[in-house]
């Protein structure tokens, strides 16, 4: 009876990490996304949820860049768009309030609170429709905020050897 219960143990266990193999893991989603886009599909994806964010949050004074950035190292596809925006603070915004301002603005609009962003009192983090935001206060300058933008990993195309440059998008922030 002993024999036969670790047999069939190590049946199981066998089966599992064969079947285990078969299926992708989440690591490989990164690799080869089900769902590929085109470079201007992919700026789009964030420009428009920053705009979003600049117009329900009322951003004051935004200035932004656009970036096309490899989800796996510095070269290789795929590739997501990245927005980030430097924006002035209300003279009157008290750290903490005015963020979970922001926060309980852009939920009522369809965006999901997470968890705060890594070292940065009093920032938030949001996401909708695969694209995660992290709003918080410039460290650097107590009278500016920092949003930070990502879309998904699904651009696909060869951008290696390209320039990584930001693209100032300032103007279709509004």
């Amino acid at each position: 009876m002993l024999a036969a219960a670790l047999t069939s143990t190590l049946v199981l266990g066998g089966g599992s990490l064969v079947a285990g193999r078969l299926h992708s893991s989440t690591a490989d989603s990164v690799g080869r996304p089900i769902r590929t886009t085109t470079d201007e599909q992919t700026k789009a994806e964030v420009v428009e949820h920053a705009q979003q964010i600049v117009a329900v949050a009322g951003l004051q004074n935004p200035t932004g860049g656009y970036l096309l950035m490899s989800c796996k190292n510095r070269e290789d596809p795929p590739y997501q768009g990245a927005v980030y925006i430097d924006f002035t603070l209300p003279a009157d915004a008290h750290g903490n309030t005015y963020f979970q301002g922001i926060a309980r603005a852009m939920v009522a609009h369809g965006w999901r609170e997470g968890l705060p962003p890594n070292q940065h009192v009093f920032g938030t983090t949001l996401s909708k429709d695969g694209v995660t935001a992290s709003i918080y206060p410039d460290s650097n300058s107590p009278a500016h905020g920092v949003a930070r933008i990502y879309g998904q990993c699904h651009d696909m195309n060869n951008h290696r050897g390209e320039s990584s440059a930001w693209v100032d998008i300032t103007d279709q922030l509004h």
